[in-house]
């Protein structure tokens, strides 16, 4: 693997994979700051601040970066997440280093038009106005509250029509200079790219960094309660979800497994129990996620408003068989062939790759190596499973849902007998 890595004297790391196979190259800049790095008055900030990078530096109106980009057939995207901001760009060999003078251009000297701001604003106002039309949006949103109430990772990342509605060229200014700082960002590029190119650009275009440390993100206390918003959708959307290992945990990999065990494809527990077998929804999935510090796992399902309580009543039960019966060595190297899969294929794309790269540094300080991916996936066994299950089956469940269920007294009864005090969990 030609991975190779540098630092600037400023601290900003510089990492990148040679794939001699493509004429493309995907580069971008990722700030290991996202909304859980917001103040309670800042809410939505983050997202707010990636939005507005692309509407002007002092260098470039927002017509012309798009205009630059585009005109070498180029394109350049930003996404802000819990834990991380990115900018990035995917261009032809040739064109790197114009994509790298436009993502410092904007990291470095956006200017926040008054007029761009008023009409970003709008934009974002119906991209929250859009989340409330989606049931899914929403579910999660609450499960994450439920789970994490009154912190930053519990919050939604688009903040509210309220909190946005009140953010101006001061709020973006002061999130950028106290997180935007070259220790904590990382340079990532895959593809058509060499590296001692791309480091020169870097000190070329990116010495101006704030070199000093970014303060450390409020720590998560996962708590676990019930949410619920009765807007009239037509199906029932719900989500339960327990405490799970943090991304540096050792058990992290289990989780991913245990996601795919039992809800990560067709073949997985729930679908062929909950779906296939009793017909009691259209969509059943499970995924476990990992922050810095804490994690969650999740099970979704969407059905109808009369089978509510006896979808959440066979989930338990799933829960349950898999705690006391664990996993046979089938399923376990079936849901490893799937996650080897799912790590493997992402080797094959270079945006999917950079932005790996990055990642591992903001989370593990090095890039890892495909053979330890690997390893972690294979040295999983059964029992860690359901020594898993168990552990999830003690932490305070945290539960959301969103439209009709008829039979309601019926459904919080087997809801009840399924939360956990928090003086057992403990």
């Amino acid at each position: 693997m030609s991975v190779e890595r540098s630092q600037l004297a400023n601290g900003l790391t510089v990492v990148s994979h040679a794939m001699p196979e493509v004429e493309t190259v995907s580069l971008g800049i990722w700030i290991g700051a996202g909304s859980r790095s917001e103040g309670q008055a800042e809410h939505g900030v983050a997202h707010f601040l990636e939005h507005m990078a692309f509407k002007g530096t002092a260098r470039r109106s927002a017509r012309d970066i798009a205009e630059e980009i585009e005109a070498v057939g180029g394109d350049l995207n930003a996404a802000t997440s819990v834990d991380a901001t990115a900018y990035y760009a995917r261009v032809m060999r040739k064109d790197m280093p114009l994509a790298l003078d436009i993502l410092s251009d904007i990291i470095l000297a956006p200017i926040f038009d008054h007029n761009e701001l008023a009409r970003e604003r709008d934009v974002i106002l119906q991209e929250i106005a859009a989340s409330q039309d989606s049931p899914d949006d929403i579910v999660f949103d609450l499960v994450s509250e439920a789970a994490f109430p009154d912190q930053p990772v519990g919050r939604p990342i688009l903040g509210t029509a309220q909190s946005v509605s009140g953010f101006d060229r001061a709020h973006l200014g002061a999130y950028l200079a106290a997180h935007y700082h070259a220790p904590n960002m990382v340079l990532a590029a895959a593809g058509a790219v060499d590296h001692a190119a791309l480091v020169a650009e870097a000190e070329r275009r990116l010495a101006g960094l704030i070199a000093t440390t970014t303060p450390q993100p409020e720590s998560a206390a996962y708590s676990g309660g019930f949410r619920r918003s009765a807007k009239p959708f037509e199906q029932t959307h719900l989500v339960l979800a327990f405490q799970a290992p943090h991304y540096r945990h050792p058990d992290y990999f289990a989780a991913q497994i245990l996601a795919g065990a039992l809800g990560g494809g067709m073949s997985s527990r729930l679908f062929q129990e909950v779906r296939e077998r009793r017909g009691l929804c259209y969509s059943v999935y499970a995924f476990s996620t990992g922050l810095s510090d804490t994690g969650m796992f999740a099970i979704h399902a969407a059905g109808a408003p009369d089978r509510a309580h006896d979808l959440f009543a066979v989930i338990r039960v799933e829960l349950e068989r898999a705690a006391e019966g664990g996993f046979d060595a089938k399923e376990l190297a079936r849901v490893k062939a799937q996650l080897k899969m799912g790590l493997l294929a992402g080797l094959e794309s270079s945006a999917m790759r950079a932005e790996q790269l990055a990642r591992q540094i903001l989370v593990h300080g090095r890039v890892l190596t495909t053979e330890e991916l690997i390893d972690k996936v294979e040295t999983v066994e059964a029992a860690d499973l359901q020594s898993l299950v168990e552990c999830l089956l003690v932490s305070p469940l945290s539960l959301a849902t969103v439209g009709p269920i008829l039979h309601v007294a019926r459904f919080e009864a087997v809801a009840e007998k399924f939360t956990v005090p928090a003086s057992k969990a403990a």
